[in-house]
């Protein structure tokens, strides 16, 4: 049997890389500084809500493969996330770990398709003007569903041709992604946890 468990990914802004601080300043010129401050505070209590969930389930780590959103097949894939773990990227300092604890961390996505979507998402926060903003971000929404599309059967293809007969798979996987849709019959198919629990944590803030 080959068993993948999904892990839900809230992005950081350290994972967004170059584009961090323009993104940062974008947020707070939008919703003001405390509330970028308390979104924070509450993305690092989810991650230590999943940290905990993951090492409480036991694995045999040696027989487990890490799948990674944003993580391009590249032959880099641990300089990357020991780049960005060192960074403070809670999700990738997790990732880090269980690798330390023997899991296999895999390249994941097309770099082709990371580069159209960054070039979106770079264009929108680097615009100098409100009307190119808005005509950027006009742009990423006309491609944005058919890239996520492309984006989530390349890394269905990825896991179904690594993930081995009697290992496990940690997909580490933003919200909109679709990809249990597209895996083939074999793959059992398991959720770290239904939802985030968000609006739990935002309350104690």
């Amino acid at each position: 049997m080959r068993r993948l468990i999904y892990v839900p990914v809230i992005h950081s802004m350290v994972d967004m890389g170059s584009r961090a601080e323009a993104l940062k300043q974008e947020s707070i010129r939008r919703f003001g500084g405390e509330r970028w401050a308390r979104s924070r505070r509450m993305i690092d209590e989810v991650w230590e809500g999943i940290r905990a969930r993951l090492l409480a389930l036991d694995l045999p780590w040696e027989r487990v493969r890490i799948y990674q959103d944003g993580l391009p097949v590249s032959g880099k894939e641990l300089e990357i996330t020991r780049d960005v773990a060192s960074q403070g990227s809670k999700n990738y300092q997790i990732v880090m770990e269980l690798v330390g604890r023997g899991a296999r961390l895999m390249g994941t996505e097309s770099p082709d398709l990371l580069s159209r979507e960054y070039t979106h998402i770079k264009r929108i926060a680097e615009a100098p003007t409100d009307a190119e903003r808005e005509e950027a971000t006009r742009r990423y929404a006309a491609e944005s569903a058919e890239i996520l599309k492309e984006r989530d059967a390349f890394i269905a293809r990825r896991i179904a041709e690594t993930l081995q007969e009697g290992e496990v798979g940690l997909v580490f996987l933003g919200m909109l992604h679709e990809v249990d849709r597209l895996l083939p019959e074999g793959i059992q198919v398991e959720f770290l946890i239904d939802r985030l629990p968000l609006r739990e944590v935002e309350e104690r803030s």
